[in-house]
């Protein structure tokens, strides 16, 4: 049995409770993080609190919580888990509007937000050596989610299908493209590509989360002097580039080998992720 928090209380994740008014169960209508930790220590923790500072500003909801308040409930949740889920823990934060008396689509006044957060395992970190990573398959469609992908709101349905749709064919993901051709993301992860040993991702706008992972590995890159941009490219840029990556706080930096029926380059995870991904986990921790 995992402990849990819930509106100032930490508990068993079985007790935790909210109303079925509370407008995140009516309406999605919340903000939420999934902050990675490795042996008890956090990755990025003061990027994702930053990140879930500026969605809730931008839906409107007043944050409940200080950073350090934040930051002592993840730590007592992996903490308190570690002897059940192990040395690798992933804290989801949770935020929604709060409960109200009636469904409304407006925002309601006077209403407290819900903070809820539990701890859950995540898997190994992989050894950073491309002889014996397989790389994964993904499958790649047209991005039909909202417009507002860069607000991590918790309305994820539009995620939630496309990811589906890649993992009912055995895939570990599925890359999206927009209307123009252009890459975006994909359903739960960042996209990068290596071509003539340069990095490229997408620059930010409405269209793709801002990822913290994202960030950290860019600064990685920065660090190592590997020549990068954020730049838009096509599909066929992508299924024309030597390494294909995607970066999340669960995935860290997957290299991809297969986009659909397509192989990338000659089917073998490449070098500049197996140096990229050196520097990451030497550095994921100070970052």
């Amino acid at each position: 049995m995992t402990t849990a928090y819930l509106n100032g209380e930490f508990l068993p994740l079985q007790e935790a409770r909210i109303s079925p008014l509370d407008r995140g169960f009516l309406f999605g209508d919340g903000i939420y993080e999934v902050v990675p930790s490795y042996g008890g220590r956090m990755v990025g923790f003061s990027q994702h609190f930053a990140r879930m500072e500026k969605g809730l500003a931008m839906v409107e909801i007043a944050p409940s919580l200080t950073e350090q308040d934040t930051r002592d409930i993840c730590q007592h949740l992996i903490d308190s888990n570690r002897e059940t889920l192990g040395e690798n823990i992933g804290v989801y934060l949770h935020v929604s509007r709060g409960a109200d008396t009636r469904r409304f689509h407006a925002y309601p006044e006077g209403v407290q937000p819900t903070v809820f957060a539990f701890a859950f395992a995540l898997t190994a970190p992989v050894n950073a050596d491309r002889t014996i990573h397989a790389g994964a398959k993904v499958a790649i469609t047209q991005d039909l989610r909202w417009q507002r992908c860069h607000i991590k709101s918790t309305a994820l349905l539009g995620n939630v299908m496309h990811f589906q749709q890649g993992y009912r064919e055995g895939n570990a993901e599925t890359i999206l493209f927009n209307g123009d051709g252009q890459i975006t993301e994909a359903s739960s992860s960042n996209v990068f590509i290596v071509k003539d040993g340069e990095v490229l991702t997408p620059p930010l706008d409405n269209q793709l989360l801002p990822g913290i992972t994202r960030m950290l590995v860019l600064a990685c890159l920065q660090k190592a002097g590997i020549p990068h941009r954020e730049s838009w490219f096509s599909v066929d840029d992508l299924n024309n580039a030597d390494e294909v990556w995607l970066t999340s706080s669960g995935k860290e930096i997957l290299p991809v080998v297969q986009v659909g029926d397509k192989t990338i380059a000659d089917g073998k995870v490449g070098p500049v992720w197996e140096q990229a991904f050196t520097l990451y986990s030497k550095l994921k921790f100070e970052l």
